[in-house]
C-alpha cells in the first residue's frame, strides 16, 4: 500500500483497495476515505477485513479470544485506550482510531470490576496489556497505586498467588518508582525471614507487606526506559532471589 493511497484527502471518493488503520491514524488526523478491505491490528497481529465496521465481539472473535464473554476489548484512539463493549460498534474509518489491545478478564469469584481510577502514560498500558496482567489504578488516602492481580508465586511460597501493589509518585514517570507491597504477605514454607519485609501499609483498608528494595547509584531509575512494568518485572527477580537461598533443612 502506498503511501499515496494512505493520504487521500478527507472526504474523497476514490475506493481505495486498502487501508492500514493504524498507519493511517498515524499520519492523518482525517477520516480515513472508502475502501475495500481495512488492515487493523489487535494486539501484535493485524487482520485484513472486507468491512468498515464491526462490534467488539466480531473483533474479538476474529483474533481467536473466544469466548468473547471472557475478554476485554480496548481501543487506541489518540494516544489514549477505550473500552469497547461487546456489542458496540466499532467504526474503522473515524478519524484517530489506531489498534486495539486485549485483555482476559479476572475470573475471580466475587472481584470487583477492574478499575480505573487514574490513567497511567501510554506505554505503560500498552505493556501491561501485552502481558496478559489483570490490573487495576487505585487512589487511596491521596496515594496511587497501581495493583495487578494473581500473580503466581514460586513453591518456596506458602502462597499460590498474591497480588502486587506499585505506588505511583505524583511526578511519575521522571520520578522513580520504589518497593512492591504483597497482599497476601508471602511467607516461605520453611518460616526463614525475607530480608527487608517486615513493615507494612494499608491500602483500602487492608494490610500489604512492604519489599523494601532500591534502585542505587550503580543502577539509577531511568526515565523514558524503565515504568510501572519493568519495576514489576524487577519484583519477580526479587521472588527468584528468594528462591536462589534454598529451603532450610
Amino acid at each position: 500500500m502506498s503511501e499515496k493511497t494512505q493520504k487521500l484527502p478527507e472526504g474523497s471518493e476514490i475506493e481505495v483497495d486498502i487501508i492500514d488503520v493504524e498507519e493511517f491514524s498515524l499520519s492523518s488526523e482525517s477520516r480515513k476515505p472508502k475502501a475495500k478491505k481495512y488492515r487493523i491490528r489487535v494486539d501484535k497481529e493485524k487482520f485484513v477485513v472486507d468491512v468498515p465496521k464491526m462490534t467488539g465481539r466480531q473483533i474479538l472473535e476474529l483474533a481467536g479470544k473466544k469466548p468473547p464473554e471472557q475478554w476485554m476489548l480496548n481501543q487506541k484512539i489518540k494516544k489514549r485506550f477505550e473500552p469497547v463493549e461487546l456489542d458496540e460498534i466499532v467504526d474503522f474509518t473515524a478519524p484517530g482510531v489506531e489498534r486495539f489491545t486485549t485483555l482476559p478478564k479476572e475470573q475471580t469469584e466475587g472481584r470487583s470490576a477492574l478499575r480505573r481510577a487514574f490513567a497511567l502514560p501510554e506505554d505503560d498500558t500498552e505493556a501491561l496489556e501485552s502481558a496478559g496482567l489483570t490490573w487495576e489504578t487505585v487512589a487511596d488516602g491521596g496515594n496511587k497505586w497501581l495493583i495487578i492481580h494473581a500473580v503466581s508465586l514460586p513453591g518456596i511460597f506458602v502462597a499460590r498467588e498474591t497480588a502486587v501493589a506499585i505506588q505511583l509518585p505524583a511526578n511519575y514517570p521522571p520520578a522513580a518508582l520504589d518497593m512492591v507491597y504483597y497482599h497476601p504477605p508471602i511467607q516461605r514454607v520453611d518460616n526463614k525471614a525475607i530480608p527487608c519485609t517486615e513493615s507494612s501499609v494499608q491500602i483500602e483498608g487492608a494490610n500489604w507487606q512492604r519489599w523494601s528494595r532500591h534502585y542505587t547509584s550503580a543502577n539509577p531509575w531511568k526515565p523514558g526506559e524503565y515504568n510501572v512494568f519493568t519495576h514489576f518485572l524487577l519484583s519477580q527477580a526479587w521472588l527468584q532471589r528468594e528462591v536462589a537461598r534454598g529451603i532450610a533443612k
